[in-house]
């Protein structure tokens, strides 16, 4: 399914929402409004973009939910007893936002990753180290046969040097998450 879910007519019962996408007409018919307007709330923070045309669910309507609450308190629908300062309310959800957005800014320019992306790098690395380094005896014994101890730690530190330098290079292009690569959309 891969995060999807098609209308074929039947219905599908889906244990898992964390991955699914829906187009903008979905969200429009959910929330009740344009697509202009889901457009709008994507580049508010509101509704959270997955990759081009597409919106992650989940986090979409948690987060519509939480800007109507916002507006709602705004709007007097809030209990009238509280101690809620609507406009401190407000100041503190624009800053969540301006912190998400620099967040979000960080990761596609390379400055910040995600532990996801950061975990699946490394365990790559560091298998094909694992893998090089595994291979050094059965690679250079054969050629070692019969030689000096000088010979011998020289070709071993040349083959170490050699399986080292493929962690050396820090690379930021690896650690992007797919939604970045190419570049960012601004559909």
């Amino acid at each position: 399914m891969g995060g999807t879910v098609e209308n074929t007519g039947f219905s599908a019962k889906v244990t898992d929402i964390d991955k699914v996408t829906v187009s903008v007409t979905v969200l429009s018919d959910i929330f009740g409004v344009t697509d202009s307007r889901v457009r709008q709330m994507a580049r508010e923070g509101i509704v959270e973009r997955a990759a081009k045309g597409r919106y992650n669910l989940k986090d979409s309507l948690k987060n519509y939910i939480l800007a109507l609450k916002v507006a709602g308190e705004g709007s007097g629908i809030a209990d009238l007893d509280s101690d809620i300062n609507i406009d401190e309310e407000k100041a503190i959800h624009e800053r969540v936002k301006r912190h998400i957005s620099e967040l979000k800014l960080k990761t596609m320019k390379g400055e910040l990753h995600k532990a996801a992306d950061v975990k699946e790098v490394m365990t790559d690395m560091l298998a094909a180290f694992r893998t090089r380094t595994l291979a050094i005896p059965s690679k250079i014994a054969p050629a070692l046969e019969d030689r000096d101890a000088n010979y011998i730690k020289e070709r071993l530190l040349a083959e170490c040097t050699e399986a080292l330098s493929e962690l050396k290079d820090y690379d930021p292009q690896m650690f992007y998450p797919d939604e970045y690569v190419g570049g960012v959309d601004d559909e």
